[in-house]
């Protein structure tokens, strides 16, 4: 039984963290006025019929704090990247100029600003209902447990451990959008 509560407790902090883990990668994808190439991650370039990351198949450099530089591999491939490019609706006008692709940032509104912190806060509150429902069913493991002969107290003393899990998961959670409300807000 104390087997199996260890392996409870090590799931539910493993699966936490992965909640973390795909919270930060999410933020990255958010423009926070400074040229990033993460701001890229999850853009797709049709290369010769196979859906394929523009890191794959360009060069991507920050040229300055508001320019990001694309130099394909291949020639043929610039008008494919600048599609890409349109149809992510990133916010971003590309600028070709036939060897490469610029993108180049407007400065954020105040509008903007709170419209990209929103959407910060709602892939905040997806990660904390993520680890809530990792809450949930290790709680109910631990029931399933208690009636199957674990004594109360240890029950007890389980559950603890996981609400504390949580509990630093949910303000690890808080952490990560106080910092990008404040990457945002400053111009």
């Amino acid at each position: 039984m104390q087997e199996e509560l260890e392996l409870i407790l090590d799931d539910v902090n493993t699966s936490m963290k992965k909640a973390i883990d795909h919270l930060e990668v999410e933020l990255t994808k958010i423009r926070a006025g400074k040229a990033s190439p993460a701001m890229l991650n999850g853009i797709n370039v049709d290369y010769y019929g196979s859906p394929t990351p523009i890191s794959n198949v360009a060069n991507i450099t920050v040229l300055d704090a508001k320019t990001i530089s694309i130099q394909p591999w291949e020639k043929n491939m610039l008008a494919a990247i600048e599609r890409s490019i349109m149809q992510a609706n990133i916010g971003i006008t590309p600028q070709n100029d036939g060897v490469q692709i610029r993108l180049f940032l407007p400065p954020l509104t105040e509008e903007r600003r709170k419209e990209l912190f929103k959407k910060a806060s709602n892939e905040g509150e997806h990660s904390k209902v993520a680890i809530r429902n990792i809450r949930r069913d290790a709680m109910e493991m631990i029931k399933k447990l208690q009636k199957d002969g674990l004594s109360e107290d240890v029950a007890k003393d389980a559950e603890k451990d996981v609400q504390d899990i949580t509990d630093k998961h949910i303000v690890l959670v808080d952490k990560h959008l106080a910092a990008k409300e404040k990457e945002m807000m400053s111009v």
